[in-house]
């Protein structure tokens, strides 16, 4: 029987989500969309979309920003299996762990020199950086099944969550002060916002390197065939996964359901910022506030959901949470101009059930799996289905905002999502009661 690895390898572990968190809270959540709005947008308040030139082709800046963040999603999608088949076959995932922490850190801190005048270099920095943090997690992931037994998978999956919006809050408030106090320093706030993001990547390597100092080395799974190339070897593991699916009807209907809400969910988070600045108009010192509660509602929302699983099963927990996000959606729909209190009161409300319903995800995830030593490439289908999404969602949140003239319509659009997951789960749920399990 697996038993759970010592306290200091969870720590370890956990350690690299407050490390690669402060990305996704400045870069994606916070700063650094508020600083790309201000520097594509023509400075006027009253005016709901404003458009840039590009290749080109003029687009709405928000939208550019929403395809930018689709192709990176595309980028990460085409590499994960061929990248998870190595590290599976070498069990090397934590040199590839180290590197994708590497080159994440480098594109962040690369951005201190993204100004109006370089909009093309701004967005590749981008990009790089969003494949760099997406690709190391499906090497982070798969380290979940070998050093939790499936019992402690809950706990330790929020854990890591937990201690990664701990973490990224910490440097969240270091760089808020930076922003609303650029005067204190004798910087502009311009400035300020690219000091924060050369501080993620210093923040994000330096904690990095503790967290791969504590993780174990992987036993290799084996050696791909003599007639196939590892680097081709992945997608035939993909595939190999893919038909391992239609012997395990519980794991392929979740994975289904999981496709659906988690477009909406990763849609929210990454487009939350953008709403709020360019539909809702919430100044940038509102909308970081407003992050930041987000950020310290979900550690306890990511817990109490963790131990609703533990009451209601899995499954049943997941519904209830995807049935929240879709109220949840329908008053971010509702939400009127200007509206600073309200905002606030629905990011506390998404907070709660945005830590839990990932960690739960996940650990749901480890849990279906078979028993098998390829955890990454596992892991890596699991990252391919979950990016696939993404780029369809944020695409879809882009083309509808361009198309109607409005972002409102965008978050309309991702209670289908929710909806379709939701019934899928619920099919999931009954598939499993049927071969006699409970959770």
């Amino acid at each position: 029987m697996q038993t759970t690895a010592s306290k200091r390898v969870i720590n370890g572990w956990a350690m690299y989500d407050w490390a690669n968190s402060v990305y996704n809270l400045v870069i994606t959540s916070t700063i650094f969309p508020a600083y790309f709005e201000a520097v594509t947008g023509d400075g006027n308040d009253a005016t709901s979309n404003d458009t840039v030139r590009l290749f080109g082709r003029e687009f709405v800046n928000t939208s550019l920003y929403n395809y930018a963040l689709g192709v990176a999603f595309i980028i990460v999608a085409l590499m994960s299996p061929m990248l998870s088949s190595i590290a599976d076959y070498r069990g090397n995932k934590k040199k590839f762990l180290f590197f994708f922490c590497t080159l994440g850190s480098i594109a962040c801190s690369a951005l201190f020199f993204y100004n109006s005048s370089n909009l093309a270099y701004g967005l590749i920095c981008m990009i790089i950086a969003c494949v760099g943090y997406w690709s190391s997690l499906v090497f982070y992931n798969s380290f979940l099944p070998e050093i939790a037994a499936p019992a402690d998978q809950d706990r330790v999956s929020a854990k890591g969550f937990a201690m990664g919006y701990i973490g990224s809050v910490i440097l969240q408030i270091i760089c808020f002060v930076f922003v609303l106090m650029p005067d204190t320093f004798g910087i502009t706030t311009g400035k300020a916002s690219q000091i924060s993001f050369l501080l993620v990547g210093i923040w994000w390597w330096g904690f990095g390197q503790l967290a791969l100092s504590r993780l174990p080395k992987s036993t290799p799974a084996g050696q791909p065939s003599a007639h196939g190339s590892i680097f081709t070897h992945g997608y035939k593991e993909l595939n190999k996964v893919w038909k391992q699916l239609t012997h395990l009807p519980v794991l392929k209907r979740y994975l289904a359901a999981f496709f659906f809400y988690n477009m909406g969910v990763q849609t929210v988070m990454l487009a939350a910022t953008l709403y709020g600045k360019s539909e809702l108009n919430i100044p940038t010192q509102n909308l970081i506030i407003a992050i930041l509660i987000i950020q310290l509602v979900a550690v306890p929302g990511a817990y109490t959901i963790a131990k609703l699983s533990d009451k209601l099963g899995n499954f049943r927990a997941l519904m209830v949470t995807v049935s929240l996000w879709i109220i949840l959606c329908i008053i971010g729909y509702l939400l009127p101009r200007d509206g600073v209190n309200e905002f606030y009161a629905l990011a506390v409300l998404v907070g709660f059930v945005m830590g839990g319903i990932q960690s739960l995800s996940r650990s749901t995830y480890a849990k279906l799996m078979p028993e098998t030593k390829d955890t990454t490439s596992f892991f890596s289908f699991y990252d391919v289905t979950e990016k696939i999404a993404i780029v369809i969602g944020m695409f879809s949140f882009g083309y509808i905002n361009e198309y109607t003239g409005s972002q409102r319509n965008s978050v309309l659009a991702l209670v289908v999502f929710f909806v379709i997951g939701l019934i899928l789960l619920t099919f999931a749920s009954a598939t499993k009661h049927k071969q006699g399990k409970v959770n």
